[in-house]
């Protein structure tokens, strides 16, 4: 039975990514918190802590352990947490005099958190790879539809001319940016969690500074100042980070979704889904699950916040929030890179419909041009109102609003040539030279 559409086997291709569901089966939590284990009597023999024979028995049992989940799940059951019974099946596989020595000076939340933040490194490495591909794609479409019009609409309404080019500089502009975010994220949230018992580490002694430092350098993971196990800011960030990720996604796809309509036809998202009984129905089922997941994020996020509010050293609750909460932000994310990297790279972008679009305002959209036009001849107030005076005209008689003003008043203006929608784009293309050449500078740090 399924609890959730993400471990569904009939929803679960809509909504997750496997590389990334790959990271919270049960088999990768168990793994990651046997490789901690295992990097933890290493670095204790390391420095003393354990006797060396020991430490070698306890890495390689680790190494070569495979314990299935249900072993763990009474344990969890009555502890609240796996670790216990995961240390009691690691145990039950090696010498007792050996075993004695495993999980030495540690607790449940060192192991659980740590095994966590080794599975975030990696879903991190894949998410950063999905986006820089998702933005060299955007890229692309950036630098091919630079000089192709179309209309930016601005609270659902038609505004003026503007680049579609300009419009992917826009949304690529942000997938940089959660790139740029990276390095710092990295940084804040990839860090060892060991405090053992209370936080200070006292089983260990003055060993405790030195097997820290060995565990984390084993591990690859940052040392924090202090514990961690009740300040979650790391986490947080992380699921904020996720929730920007998705939300930027959700809005290139709600954008692709609203141009794609029948009445506008100005892009085709690539392949889409067909209904039961409407053979003419091909619904953008990409873009629809990545707003789907954009706002499912959004309310996650919310959670996570509430999950923060530990209680002095250890919180149970709050902790079980996170097991709740935050791999679903991850998975959703993976898919939604995966559904947008899919749906850019598959967009057909129909430059010829949208040029039609505007020329179907009749001159409308290029009020604004004409205003400025005719602000070099006369005050702008007056040129404001007489503009707005021809748009009524034009919409009682369907004339272009440069034919009523060309009949309207005899200045010197190029009525013809302005009718060009290319001419109003502004500063489109210096506006996505600079996105581009931030695409190219972050490409060449990476």
């Amino acid at each position: 039975m399924s609890l959730t559409a993400f471990d569904s086997q009939v929803l679960g291709p809509l909504f997750t990514d496997p590389d990334t569901a790959a990271l919270f089966t049960d088999e990768a939590m168990i793994k990651a918190m046997v490789d901690v284990e295992g990097a933890l009597a290493a670095a204790e023999g390391a420095c003393g802590v354990i006797p060396q024979a020991s430490a070698a028995m306890i890495e390689k049992t680790c190494a070569r352990a495979r314990i299935a989940a249900h072993r763990l799940s009474e344990g969890t059951l009555s502890d609240g947490v796996p670790v216990p019974a995961l240390v009691k099946e690691l145990r039950s596989q090696m010498d007792a005099d050996h075993a004695r020595f495993l999980h030495w000076g540690a607790t449940s939340q060192d192991i659980s958190d740590t095994g966590l933040i080794l599975r975030l490194k990696s879903a991190l490495d894949l998410h950063e790879a999905r986006l820089r591909q998702l933005a060299d794609t955007l890229a692309g479409l950036a630098a091919a539809h630079r000089d192709t019009p179309v209309a930016a609409r601005t609270r659902t309404q038609q505004a003026t001319p503007t680049s579609f080019g300009l419009k992917c500089a826009v949304w690529l502009s942000a997938v940089l940016r959660h790139i740029e975010r990276l390095p710092g994220l990295r940084a804040r949230l990839l860090l060892l969690s060991f405090g053992g018992a209370a936080g200070n580490l006292a089983a260990l002694g003055d060993k405790a500074m030195e097997v820290e430092a060995a565990l984390a350098a084993r591990l690859g993971l940052g040392l924090a100042p202090a514990p961690w196990h009740t300040m979650r800011d790391g986490l947080d960030e992380y699921a904020g980070w996720l929730s920007l990720v998705t939300g930027t996604l959700g809005k290139m796809a709600q954008d692709v979704m609203l141009m794609a309509q029948n009445e506008v036809a100005e892009l085709r998202p690539g392949s889409g889904g067909g209904s039961s009984t409407m053979p003419n129905k091909v619904n953008p089922v990409g873009a629809e699950v990545i707003v789907a997941l954009a706002r499912q994020n959004a309310g996650l996020l919310a959670t996570m916040h509430q999950a923060a509010l530990h209680e002095h050293e250890r919180s149970g609750s709050n902790w079980s929030i996170e097991w709740l909460t935050l791999p679903q932000m991850v998975i959703a994310t993976g898919a939604a890179l995966a559904a947008a990297t899919r749906m850019a790279s598959e967009l057909v972008v129909r430059g010829d419909v949208m040029r039609a679009n505007i020329e179907a305002s009749n001159g409308l959209m290029l009020a604004e041009a004409a205003m400025f036009a005719l602000a070099d001849h006369m005050p702008r107030p007056e040129a404001q109102e007489l503009v707005k005076s021809a748009c009524k005209a034009v919409n009682e008689t369907g004339t272009h609003l440069f034919d009523v003003l060309a009949q309207r008043c005899d200045l010197p203006v190029d009525w013809e040539a302005l009718k060009d929608p290319a001419r109003h784009m502004g500063a489109s293309g210096p506006m996505i030279d600079r996105v581009l050449e931030s695409h190219q500078a972050l490409g060449a740090k990476s």
